[in-house]
């Protein structure tokens, strides 16, 4: 979480006002790093507009000191205000708690209700708390009062109220009411009744000021050490970002001699707070310092879970105001009840937004919306199509034919993402076993549903799921201790501040962090490293468009150069017999993605013309030197991967590249690096998608149905070579893939390719499955043909709040770089793949 959400998640909502602005603090951090670039440009570009625009340098550290100073004073006065009065209630607590004391042991034996017994919490023995009763975290435990029997008694027997902690004079009792009361009374019985009352009053009233007091003493302490680290931090992006070193200087000199932060100050709190705990221990828990300390840590929990749950409650309906007045969401839409828009479902309330009412014979009957939407027509459509395609007889056994219905069911159902994709994929077992598709391998006789279940489970995980696994492993471990990062950060900072060579620098970057940490996450972590620059970049700059796109690019063109980079490697692997080693996929995939992202670099610089006299700020060089684990992590990385590179030469050994997918598995989940919930973070989504098609390729194969296609295709390529078929696929390919999924296009093009090289006369089809999964990944011609340009399209000025990228971009960007990207494909890339002997 960062800390300006921090800092307002733990905060004390009263207290609000009173903390380190550290939001306002970084966006002077902003507005300084501008106006230094700003300045270095003017002196840099010009002297003599120098010398009119800007009268006097900008001294960025005496304006923020000025700032830190405004907010430490703030800071201050409001502590010694709030430890003033908090020492006030605790010395009237102690002498309210001296008098409760005083009178327990002197006739608190004697005390007893109306035909009662001596009740032992008043009489000063210890009885088993709250906590004892139901455990450490027992939720029946009420703070406010004590056991029911004793509420009732309280209740029928007080018959004034008491006065809180707010009344100064007052105390939890009265020693002149109770020898008034003595000296009136008719007999001693009614004078111990009396004595009762008020131990039954005193106790109560002293045990909610002895909680409220603990609860504000050690909100106090968290308000010290909340502003403390608000400090730290604001200082050290101000040296990060403005390359100063005031952090230490500041607060050595300023905030560590402030009093709120002064280790005697804390020591004094601590005390108060002890003092607190040992007045809760004489008065509630029979002297059990320990028991007290544990329901006192109880009633602050149960405070600070009750306080943060509001604040974040808060926090979730601001967030969905503001996104839904962004998005242009009104009530009273289409359908909804002006009087009546919301419901109310099991508690919730429920938007009936999502709701249309219907007129029908019997009434107007409220039905959920999406049965009106596009989306369900279309599906509507679909299974029409799949009950024809289950009709009309076009193959000749009944396997081939429902094989195929369920091929196109699940095609388009992939195609128009009508349902999630891996829904989808989850659905091809269901329907392979309930249509029967599954034919023996040997006799070639149809299987019952039974035996057919095992046999496409089986088909759904294999050593490319492992071999996708492994991929995840290292991809989290490279992220999580920022190695992708410092070897990003490092490459950037020597990239300089030309605008020509810092884009290709970040395009290199995008593309090998895609190759280890997978095109999903790559341009997500380049974006949050040209931050700082696309900040300090003014408005009108050109700069920021092909950055963003030349970053969006590569990473598209990265998820073709490492086996483990796609979703649609894998896919391929799957599909080709022998599987390449790494070593051979390295061979063809990373000169036809070095040379393609040469080619998108010219064309990004023709196309958008970086403004001439740019200032870039330089990212930055990492400080931090690589720990322990961090060298752990990549040498066995390194490791993993050249027994990938080498796996076929160890076949006797390690039998398939799945297997070394293992060893990352084990060493990093096994040593405590990566943890469970890492673990279930993985892209469980994908290793779906991809076991759904895995289980569709073997139907598919199984039933005939793939030699039946791969027939008929090559009846209309006969006459043919190799190379035209190799481009007239990865043509078909391009344009499939730049409308709908890579991974989705992989799915149902590999199969079919792969059985196609296989009839040819001169069977390669190995060329022709790398050909077509290196053309899924350079499919980028719109900003929804693969996920690093949805991210790139999303990416807002912070100046202006404006996206940087529009639809536009993608079609005199993109297109051309996917048609460069094709030729250098079925060009260098044949060549390529015919020299190792595809």
């Amino acid at each position: 979480m960062k800390f300006s959400h921090s800092i307002q998640f733990n905060a004390v909502p009263d207290w609000s006002s009173e903390y380190i602005s550290y939001s306002n603090l970084k966006k002077l951090i902003y507005q300084l790093e501008k106006q230094v670039v700003n300045q270095g440009t003017v002196d840099s570009d010009d002297t003599e507009a120098s010398a009119l625009i800007r009268a006097e340098p900008v001294q960025p550290i005496p304006t923020f000191r000025r700032a830190l100073d405004h907010e430490l004073k703030k800071i201050v006065t409001f502590y010694a205000s709030k430890e003033k009065e908090l020492r006030k209630e605790l010395a009237i607590l102690e002498i309210d708690a001296q008098d409760y004391i005083h009178l327990r042991t002197n006739h608190g034996s004697n005390a007893r209700p109306i035909d009662g017994q001596p009740d032992d919490s008043i009489t000063g023995n210890s009885r088993p708390s709250a906590i004892d009763e139901h455990g450490e975290n027992g939720s029946d435990y009420d703070g406010a009062s004590d056991t029911e029997a004793e509420g009732e008694q309280s209740r029928r027997l007080i018959t004034k109220p008491v006065t809180t902690r707010s009344d100064s004079t007052g105390s939890a009792f009265n020693r002149d009411r109770l020898r008034m009361s003595r000296r009136n009374s008719q007999s001693e019985q009614d004078f111990y009744h009396d004595v009762y009352k008020a131990l039954v009053d005193g106790r109560s009233n002293l045990n909610k000021r002895t909680i409220q007091l603990f609860v504000s003493l050690r909100e106090l302490k968290s308000y010290s050490q909340l502003n403390k680290t608000g400090f730290t931090k604001a200082l050290k992006k101000f040296d990060k970002t403005l390359e100063t070193n005031l952090r230490p200087a500041y607060l050595e000199e300023k905030v560590n001699k402030a009093h709120p932060f002064r280790k005697e100050t804390m020591d004094h709190l601590d005390e108060a707070i002890a003092k607190v705990e040992g007045l809760y221990a004489d008065i509630i828990t029979g002297n059990n310092l320990d028991q007290a300390k544990r329901e006192l840590r109880l009633h602050l929990r149960e405070h600070v879970v009750w306080e943060r749950n509001t604040v974040w409650r808060d926090m979730i309906g601001i967030e969905r105001k503001a996104q839904a007045a962004k998005m242009g969401l009104g009530r009273n839409v289409l359908g909804a009840e002006p009087e009546d828009d919301k419901i109310r479902l099991l508690g919730d309330e429920v938007d009936t937004s999502l709701m249309r009412y219907v007129n029908t014979p019997v009434g107007r009957v409220r039905c959920p919306k999406w049965l009106f939407s596009s989306d369900f027509f279309m599906l509507l459509g679909v299974i029409a199509i799949f009950t024809v395609c289950l009709s009309v007889k076009l193959f000749d056994t009944p396997e081939q034919q429902n094989c195929f219905a369920i091929l196109v069911f699940v095609s388009l159902l992939w195609a128009t993402e009508i349902i999630p994709l891996f829904v989808t994929s989850m659905l091809v077992p269901f329907l392979v076993v309930v249509f029967r598709v599954l034919r023996d391998d040997v006799s070639k006789v149809r299987l019952e549903p039974k035996d057919a279940s095992k046999t496409i489970f089986a088909a759904m995980w294999t050593p490319v799921i492992m071999l996708l696994l492994g991929g995840f492993t290292i991809a989290a471990a490279l992220s999580k201790y920022d190695i992708a990062k410092l070897f990003a950060t490092t490459i950037l900072n020597k990239a300089g501040t030309k605008p020509k060579v810092v884009l290709v620098a970040n395009m290199f970057v995008a593309m090998f962090a895609s190759m280890w940490i997978s095109n999903v996450a790559a341009p997500v972590l380049c974006f949050s490293l040209i931050e700082p620059m696309l900040r300090t970049l003014p408005i009108e700059s050109k700069f920021p468009k092909p950055l963003i796109m030349g970053i969006a690019l590569a990473s598209n063109i990265g998820g073709m150069a490492s086996p483990i980079a796609s979703p649609q490697n894998v896919i391929a692997l799957q599909n080709m017999s022998p599987a390449p080693s790494w070593g051979e996929w390295f061979f063809v995939a990373l000169p036809v993605s070095i040379i393609s992202i040469l080619i998108i670099w010219v064309v990004l610089l023709l196309i958008y013309r970086p403004a001439r006299g740019t200032v870039i700020v330089s990212i930055r060089p990492p400080k931090d030197k690589f720990t322990g684990t961090q060298y752990f992590i990549s040498i066995v990385t390194l490791v993993t991967i050249v027994l990938w590179c080498v796996s076929h030469q160890l076949e006797h050994i390690i039998g398939d590249m799945g297997v070394v997918a293992i060893i990352p598995l084990v060493l990093f989940f096994g040593t405590g690096i990566l943890t469970k919930e890492d673990f279930n973070n993985f892209l469980w989504t994908i290793i779906m998608l991809a076991g759904g098609g895995l289980s569709l390729g073997k139907a598919v194969n199984s039933s005939g149905l793939l030699q039946v296609i791969a027939e008929n295709i090559s009846k209309q390529v006969a006459g043919m070579g190799l190379y035209g078929v190799f481009v007239i696929f990865a043509g078909i390919v391009l344009v499939v893939a730049t409308f709908i999924s890579h991974t989705v296009a992989a799915l149902i093009f590999l199969p079919i390719v792969a059985e196609v090289g296989a009839s040819m006369p001169d069977p390669h089809p190995r060329i022709l499955v790398m050909g077509v999964a290196l053309m899924c990944s350079a499919a980028m011609g719109l900003p929804t043909s693969g996920f690093p340009n949805m991210t790139a399209i999303m990416m807002e000025n912070p100046q202006n709040g404006r996206r940087y990228l529009r639809v536009k971009h993608f079609l005199h960007t993109g297109v051309p770089s996917s048609v460069l990207t094709y030729l250098i494909v079925i060009t260098i890339g044949w060549g390529l793949m015919r020299v190792i002997g595809f």
